[in-house]
């Protein structure tokens, strides 16, 4: 489980790579419209996941403070919860890599956004919501402006 664990982060981290220090690539934006880039992690943790499939799900399914301890608290488990950590912070920040491409979202502003996501998964993507909101008001209030001067020259 300790190799597993170590060398699961190979599983992401080049997609990672990709979208904070080579967000403009082409090739990153193709690479990361791939929803098969999940496809590892998640095929990692369904691995991990399928032979211990009958003590996970009591636990899941009606869920204590102990008993998800005693699950997280062994090897197997941090594993398996450590897998499901990259696989959804992945999933998370090529959603939220796009999104901020689309709307052209400065990759300065977005390498410490999704470098947060990476880290600390929900936080990084409240801080994303919030730039999102940001940048919408700022490029409506751009085009307001915009429209404002051209009915000024006509």
């Amino acid at each position: 489980m300790d190799r597993v664990f170590g060398l699961s982060g190979f599983l992401v981290l080049p997609f990672w790579g990709l979208m904070i220090f080579l967000p403009r690539a082409r090739w990153t934006r193709r690479i990361m419209e791939s929803p098969l880039v999940i496809l590892a992690p998640a095929l990692l943790y369904t691995g991990l996941v399928l032979p211990v499939i009958g003590e996970v799900l009591p636990i899941v399914s009606r869920p204590s403070l102990e008993a998800v301890a005693s699950l997280l608290g062994s090897p197997a488990g941090a594993t398996i919860g450590w897998v499901h950590f990259l696989a959804f912070d992945l999933f998370v920040g090529r959603w939220v890599y796009l999104d901020s491409r689309d709307r052209e979202i400065s990759p300065w502003l977005m390498a410490p956004v999704l470098y947060l996501t990476l880290m600390l998964g929900p936080m990084g993507f409240a801080l994303y919501l919030a730039v999102r909101a940001v940048a919408q008001r700022s490029a409506r209030a751009r085009g307001e402006i915009w429209a404002q001067r051209r009915v000024e020259e006509a």
